[in-house]
């Protein structure tokens, strides 16, 4: 699905997580983190490529099988058997097949379908800085990693080059459309790049840095979601952003992987760079000669290359104009508050999403939330529709009529909206959705040319389809926030968590829709419930 698609992959697909700060504040200067994180995610590498990266397990109950017994107990029982093992306590293994693409891995532009390449003996990182390319080795021959010091020497050096902006950011080509860029990629290998270009597709991954400090929220957002184009690239299966204050996130490309593997790549490279920083702000650089070590990628331009940079850039200032970010922090209350009250958090979320819509522009649109069928063999994801008859009855209730109902009547139907949301949660982790299996039937239909079913010609799958409202959430204490475009140009990209205390939302809107007031009403919605299950009447 993703490799066929021909939109430009940033907004379209790409998404970002912004990492908290490190709570050592000295710890976030650029340098010093920058140094931190790559050190950590090599180590991550290193221990999943060894096999020894604990495995990825959804426990059903904790207290029996999240324990330091149980895991000590399995590790004895053979690989063939273990997983009936982990069964018989309600702990099952999720599927990790995509984490090898995390690393040494690109997706390359070709005519019609895109291909994922991965080259897991190379053993450089690429950086990018002002547009500037650089690579060095981070592993040496035989598979160990560079020393700290050497990395965080080399790291000062490129932050010192004082080179100004490449006139054509090749950078820009990632962000074109799929089968222009692989026009021009074909025409940057014919002009003698192809050894340079295989140094960026090979890399273990990259490195942005970033010239300047984070303003604000919308500020991170913007930055890590798309930047200004020169800095980031877009094909790389993840990249690593640091601004000049520290401030970190992973921007990753999806056809590869989805956000399960990267999450746990996120959560490690936090953990690990400040609990166990491999340098400290005072630790001196290797005397070590970068200018050796660092090498600057240059690329040969044809003219036409120049005009299809020329050309990328202007597309890319255009398409990001029109794209709004906000967001805000509810601190009323979060997960804690509302599993008192026996609610799913997730599923006040979603009715707090359906509400804010229905007030805004009166009426109930396709929703869709993301969910993660790691338990399955290679599986992704399936869709949950949040939006059904319980959240319309509720939403309705709440914003047409709050004056002709009881505390306690607003409360039971929001209990309604909960039980029925866990049930399409565990049925879309179980495998038991309907999208990807129509989907599946649908390109299985169109690659051995039957006629298309007439249920998809229907006007109901073409509106079921068009999701108005889409909405990911990933929660951890690493994750400041993350975000993504709208999926149509009519609609919502919602990024949300729900955590112990508060709940975060990050909404991004087209100029169809207006972000800012949405989020106005999913705030007035949060209140809403938060004051009926506090027993207090609704404020109209």
């Amino acid at each position: 699905m993703y490799l066929a698609a021909r939109d430009s992959i940033v907004l379209n697909f790409n998404p970002f997580m912004a990492f908290n700060p490190d709570p050592k504040s000295e710890y976030n200067d650029q340098l010093t983190r920058a140094t931190n994180m790559t050190v950590s995610a090599i180590r991550f590498l290193k221990t999943f490529r060894a096999g020894l990266l604990e495995p990825e397990v959804f426990h059903l109950n904790p207290a029996k099988s999240d324990t330091d017994t149980f895991k000590r107990l399995i590790r004895l029982v053979p690989p063939s058997l273990s997983w009936y093992g982990a069964y018989l306590v309600s702990a099952y293994p999720l599927d990790m097949s995509q984490y090898f693409r995390l690393f040494n891995s690109t997706r390359i532009p070709k005519p019609g379908r895109d291909e994922l390449f991965t080259d897991d003996k190379a053993r450089h990182l690429l950086v990018l800085r002002k547009g500037h390319f650089y690579v060095f080795d981070i592993l040496d021959k035989d598979g160990n990693i560079v020393s700290a010091s050497e990395i965080k020497a080399h790291l000062k050096y490129i932050l010192s080059d004082n080179s100004p902006a490449p006139e054509f950011p090749l950078t820009y080509l990632t962000s074109e459309n799929r089968d222009i860029w692989a026009e021009l990629r074909q025409k940057l290998v014919s002009d003698s790049n192809a050894e340079t270009l295989r140094k960026v597709d090979s890399a273990v991954f990259c490195l942005c840095l970033d010239d300047f400090p984070i303003k604000d929220l919308v500020h991170l957002s913007h930055n890590m979601l798309h930047g200004d184009g020169t800095n980031r690239w877009f094909d790389k299966s993840f990249n690593l952003i640091i601004a000049k204050d520290g401030t970190a996130a992973v921007h990753f490309e999806h056809a590869w992987g989805d956000g399960v593997a990267v999450l746990r790549l996120f959560n490690e490279v936090f953990q690990d760079s400040t609990q166990n920083p491999a340098v400290t702000p005072q630790s001196r650089p290797a005397t070590t000669d970068s200018s050796v070590a660092v090498q600057k990628l240059s690329f040969k331009l044809s003219d036409a290359l120049k005009t299809g940079i020329t050309t990328a850039k202007r597309k890319f200032d255009e398409t990001m104009e029109t794209l709004t970010i906000d967001c805000i922090q509810f601190q009323r209350g979060g997960k804690e508050f509302l599993k008192k009250q026996k609610l799913s958090p997730d599923s006040v979320a979603q009715l707090a999403f359906q509400m804010a819509f229905l007030r805004q522009y009166g009426k109930t649109v396709a929703t869709y939330e993301s969910c993660s069928t790691a338990a399955f063999k290679h599986g992704r994801t399936e869709t949950i529709r949040p939006a059904s008859i319980f959240t319309m009855r509720c939403s309705e209730a709440f914003v047409r009529e709050p004056s002709k109902h009881s505390a306690g009547e607003l409360q039971q139907l929001m209990a309604e909206c909960s039980k029925y949301h866990g049930q399409l949660t565990k049925e879309a982790a179980m495998g038991q959705g309907f999208d990807r299996h129509l989907f599946a039937l649908r390109y299985l239909a169109a690659a051995k040319g039957i006629p298309l079913p007439e249920l998809y010609l229907d006007p109901a799958y073409g509106k079921i389809n068009h999701n108005i409202l889409s909405t990911s959430t990933l929660s951890s204490p690493a994750v400041n926030l993350g975000g993504f475009a709208p999926v149509v140009p009519d609609g919502f990209g919602i990024g949300y968590a729900v955590h112990d205390n508060w709940i975060g939302c990050n909404v991004s809107s087209y100029p169809g829709r207006n972000a800012h007031e949405f989020l106005h009403c999913v705030e007035k919605a949060l209140d809403d419930m938060f004051d009926a299950l506090e027993g207090k009447s609704i404020k109209t």
